[in-house]
């Protein structure tokens, strides 16, 4: 009977998670789908690869927790909210979104929802994640807060004046860094004195984990563990992800003549697809074709219907350009 809880337990937890890959990924390729009709006026830092860390890591957090995100930002935004019609109105530059067109896909946020906000220089929304949990230890809410960045960030003096601070105020924060070996195009043998980021930064009062996995569900567990880590020892966790980006570093297509990566290198990776390993999961659990299909054909419809209706909507009047500026 226990196993058998355990197992249906199991096969909710990953369909969740599927959902949540699949909306990114048919999301993504949706923009790839629509961007050279030139009605999106923002650069795209595609999430192609990384849905995996993004949806296990939201998934397990609490709905009032706090995530915050660098430029590549899709899958996070998605992952914590679910919300594709404010996200496409956004990408269209639409009266409709909450930032009024205003943010583009590099500056999203949705603070109700917790999506706290990202921002396009590296590293810099790491200090403000930082205030954000002294914020909430302060007045000792029980909130976390998640902030996701990528390895090239490390190189950033910002984030190790940030962790040096979280750590000495015990704060909590889950620093996420979704590691692809390149800052842009310089892989880490050509940026980093040392060889292991968790080595070094296991020497700060700080619990420290890594993972080299695309299996959502794994990453899933991982953060269980970091957050439980997080209120029993009263010191922030550092987690290294590993994973592969499919694209570009901004834009919609493949780079793979641009000689500082190979084709190979990303066929090697796709065996390890974070969206066919979710599938093929589920088939495994027990769920049938089916059930899986209409699921991803509920996605896609919801994909439709909110691409649809940012397209309809109307920009904003050119006084809303006035609105929320400090000078």
């Amino acid at each position: 009977m226990k196993e058998k809880k355990e197992k249906i337990n199991r096969i909710e937890l990953n369909l969740e998670l599927y959902k949540k890959i699949y909306l990114i990924r048919k999301t993504e390729e949706k923009i790839q789908e629509h961007y050279n009709e030139d009605e999106m006026k923002t650069p795209m830092h595609m999430s192609m690869g990384e849905e995996a860390i993004a949806v296990g890591v939201c998934h397990f957090l609490k709905a009032e927790d706090q995530i915050f995100g660098t430029y590549r930002s899709h899958a996070i935004y998605l992952a914590k909210t679910g919300d594709t019609d404010n996200f496409f109105a956004e990408m269209y530059g639409k009266d409709t979104s909450l930032q009024k067109g205003k943010s583009g896909s590099m500056h999203l946020c949705a603070p109700e929802l917790g999506f706290m906000g990202s921002s396009a220089i590296v590293g810099s929304i790491i200090p403000v994640a930082v205030g954000v949990a002294y914020v909430n230890k302060l007045k000792g809410n029980n909130k976390t807060v998640a902030v996701f960045f990528g390895d090239g960030a490390t190189d950033e003096g910002v984030f190790w004046e940030s962790l040096n601070v979280a750590c000495l105020m015990k704060l909590p924060i889950l620093f996420v860094c979704e590691d692809n070996g390149l800052a842009v195009h310089t892989p880490i043998s050509k940026r980093h004195g040392y060889t292991s980021i968790t080595d070094v930064v296991s020497k700060f009062n700080c619990n420290v984990l890594e993972e080299n996995t695309t299996d959502a569900e794994v990453i899933y567990e991982l953060t269980r563990k970091s957050i439980k880590l997080i209120k029993t020892t009263q010191m922030p966790c550092f987690m290294e992800l590993k994973y592969y980006r499919y694209l570009e570093h901004v834009g919609i297509n493949e780079d793979f003549n641009a000689g500082y990566r190979s084709k190979d290198e990303f066929e090697e990776w796709y065996k390890k697809d974070p969206v066919n390993i979710e599938r093929k999961k589920l088939l495994e659990l027990g769920c049938n074709e089916a059930e899986i299909q209409k699921i991803e054909e509920e996605l896609k419809v919801q994909i439709g219907r909110s691409i649809k209706l940012a397209q309809d909507a109307s920009f904003s009047d050119r006084s809303e350009l006035y609105k929320e500026i400090y000078s």
